[in-house]
Formats: structure tokens, sequence, C-alpha cells
């Protein structure tokens, strides 16, 4: 399973874009690319009409959010053992 970067995407979805405005059929295209129909669409679906800044941004928004997320994680688990030694303490 090859793992494409964002930008990689893109730049083949515009080739096929390209492909088929030549008349070429989507399976044509996606044996041109070296990947599934299936893989196609979902990439058309996820990534159709990006430019390679909106993927750009939308990586480092996905970085950000989750360490974000870890950051509530870690303060969530500090919170509970604060609690969990006043309580110790109030016995």
């Amino acid at each position: 399973m090859k793992k494409h970067s964002g930008q990689q995407i893109v730049a083949k979805l515009r080739e096929a874009d390209v492909a088929i405005g030549q008349g070429l059929t989507v399976p044509e295209v996606c044996k041109k690319l070296g990947v599934s129909e299936q893989t196609y669409y979902r990439w058309r679906q996820k990534y159709g009409g990006m430019s390679p800044a909106a993927i750009q941004e939308l990586k480092t928004l996905q970085k950000e959010n989750a360490r974000l997320k870890r950051l509530v994680a870690d303060q969530a688990l500090d919170n509970a053992i604060l609690r969990e030694a006043a309580a110790y303490r109030g016995n």
C-alpha cells in the first residue's frame, strides 16, 4: 500500500482531470495513475478542488488539533489526580 502526500494526490487528481478531458475513461485514468477506482473516488471526494496550499493548511490544522487534544487529555488527568489527592486528604 502506497502512502501519497496531499500534494501528490492533488497533482494526480489534476493529471486525471487532464486525461479525462482528453477523452480517457476513469478506469483508464486510474490504471495510468496506478491507483484503484475506489482510491480515485475517495481522493476526489476528500481532495477534489483543493489547492496544494489548502492541503498544507489542512495538515497543519490536523497537527495542531492533535496537539490540543493531547493537552486537554493531560489536563483532565491532572485534574483527576488532584481530585483524588484532595479526597484522600479529606479522610
